[in-house]
């Protein structure tokens, strides 16, 4: 019996049409796990000012496959200094379904494209150090490790670290 093929990825800049689905996958890591550290549920007004950059720069794209949103990429302003407009952080949310596909890949590969046309030279990717699968995403793709703070987050009763990782793309 043939497989069926894998569906296309695409990557679509985001609009308001997709913020219901942003919302749903975005609330799920916020109440399940500690690769957000928000700790309580965002609201759609909340998700829309997360996800609609005002700086046409940075830019949030809706992953898709057969029309369906099964995630959604963030390119977001590194720190808010002039000096800094050749980084930006990236962050990768995919619907809990969607996991160990390859979309993450894509969605890196995709959006390292997009950020070397955008004229960007750095990505930084900040991700809880109970994120291993993040973790090992971003390693794989050769983003380097270059900083780990300790217990700056409580989540869930517990003290959480954070690891940058970062790419020289330019």
């Amino acid at each position: 019996m043939p497989t069926e093929p894998e569906p296309a990825t695409l990557f679509k800049e985001v609009d308001e049409s997709h913020l219901p689905k942003i919302l749903a996958i975005y609330n799920y890591y916020v109440e399940h796990t500690t690769v957000s550290f928000h700790t309580e549920p965002l609201t759609l007004d909340e998700i829309r000012v997360n996800v609609m950059n005002a700086s046409p720069k940075f830019k949030t794209f809706a992953i898709l496959e057969s029309d369906v949103l099964i995630g959604y990429v963030l390119l977001t302003q590194h720190k808010n200094k002039q000096a800094y407009d050749v980084t930006a952080e990236v962050t990768v949310y995919l619907d809990p379904n969607h996991l160990g596909r390859g979309v993450g890949s894509k969605a890196i590969a995709f959006v390292e494209e997009a950020c070397r046309a955008g004229g960007f030279h750095v990505l930084v990717a900040t991700i809880c150090t109970e994120n291993e699968r993040s973790m090992r995403l971003f390693d794989r793709h050769g983003y380097v490790k270059c900083a780990h703070f300790q217990e700056v987050g409580l989540k869930f009763g517990r003290r959480l670290d954070i690891a940058s990782y970062q790419k020289i793309i330019g």
